[in-house]
């Protein structure tokens, strides 16, 4: 009995340790040397979140885990269209230019929705085939020519989730030349256009190809012209193909502050300063929900997001009572959109080229576990 009553002892004793342990924080000392404070660039309209009607606290225990983290470059938080709290870790800086990784989909996106404003597009309807008449006659899957720029779109071309599909990832990325084109006719399609979400980096590509083709003109100049000088920012370099075509689903070098004002140009239906710079219509479509309960690769590599959702090259999800659209680029580069909020949260991340399953995930997780877990603390307004 006395070995018994001991070893509760014990037991209880190692329990209230992890309770404590858990229960640990940063005391207020520490949490009060946390700095976030925007540096004035007359680029940004600044505040505080205590004149935005944020509790401080709250932004101070997310940039003190933020500055614990390996990869982290950069982590924006704008509140009722005011930058609120800025800083930058590892290798990240107020002017680092890197690779968005995949986050450059929603921006590909918006240029599609731009193009049919201007023009160059008639409709979402068009078939991706016409757009590439010298493989006409190299396709023998007839559902290829069903394919519609809405169906790409959604991912849901036919085409495969190449991270999910061997041997199509090695290929795309072993190919040191990046020519994505040709894909269109050796990718098999997988399931019939206009069914099932499938993420497929060849459909985002040929959606900018797509762009280029009609407006005849590069995608990086058409997005600096139509999308990012109106925005008051600048694209940097952004990674080409064999062909000189700029990759649609990845490689836009965009500085944190400039994907910021794209998520703020998102939340204000399209426009920037008042002046509209994406079709409201286009806004609208590109954060509907398509396909729901998405379950790629498991709901763990998600982190604390739930409720999977995607629309036109972008993501939606749920945390705790809060819902939200988002651009993910791999390694945890995001762009947060809080529509209940009016906030906007931006990272930046080292998008670990080549590095994929647990090794990268490990990182890119306790990034979307950081937002998460911030986005979770906020109160309803």
């Amino acid at each position: 009995m006395k070995s018994f009553i001991k070893q509760n002892q014990i037991s209880i004793f190692f329990l209230l340790l992890l309770f404590v342990l858990i229960g640990c924080g940063p005391s207020a000392e520490e949490l009060a040397a946390v700095d976030y404070t925007p540096l004035s660039r007359g680029d940004w309209e600044l505040s505080s979140p205590a004149e935005e009607g944020l509790d401080s606290e709250l932004v101070d225990k997310l940039y003190y885990n933020a500055a614990e983290l390996e990869t982290l470059y950069g982590l924006l938080v704008v509140k009722n269209g005011r930058l609120i709290a800025e800083d930058y870790f590892n290798e990240g800086s107020i002017d680092e230019l890197f690779d968005r990784a995949s986050a450059t989909k929603s921006f590909t996106s918006a240029l599609v929705g731009i193009a049919l404003e201007e023009g160059c597009l008639t409709s979402v309807n068009q078939k991706m085939i016409d757009f590439f008449p010298e493989f006409a006659n190299q396709i023998s899957d007839p559902r290829k020519a069903q394919i519609t720029i809405r169906d790409m779109l959604q991912m849901r071309s036919g085409y495969p989730d190449e991270e999910y599909t061997p041997p199509y990832m090695e290929i795309l990325y072993e190919s040191n030349n990046w020519h994505h084109v040709p894909h269109l006719v050796d990718f098999p399609l997988t399931s019939d256009p206009g069914t099932n979400f499938q993420y497929s980096n060849l459909t985002s590509h040929l959606l900018a190809v797509i762009v280029a083709r009609s407006c005849e003109t590069d995608l990086r100049s058409f997005s600096q012209e139509h999308l990012f000088a109106p925005m008051g920012a600048a694209v940097g370099d952004w990674y080409p193909d064999a062909d000189n075509y700029n990759l649609g689903g990845m490689g836009i070098f965009v500085s944190a502050r400039d994907m910021a004002k794209f998520g703020q140009t998102f939340l204000n239906s399209g426009k920037y300063n008042g002046q509209q710079v994406i079709p409201a219509s286009w806004v609208t479509d590109s954060l509907q929900r398509f396909s729901e309960g998405i379950r790629r690769g498991g709901e763990s590599r998600y982190g604390s997001f739930r409720d999977l959702g995607y629309g036109y090259q972008w993501w939606s999800a749920k945390v705790g009572d809060h819902h939200f659209s988002y651009a993910a680029g791999h390694g945890g580069n995001y762009i947060i959109l809080l529509p209940d909020l009016d906030m906007v949260i931006v990272t930046t991340a080292d998008p670990m080229h080549g590095v994929f399953g647990s090794e990268s995930w490990q990182h890119e997780g306790a990034i979307n576990n950081l937002v998460g877990a911030f986005i979770k603390s906020l109160p309803d307004d």
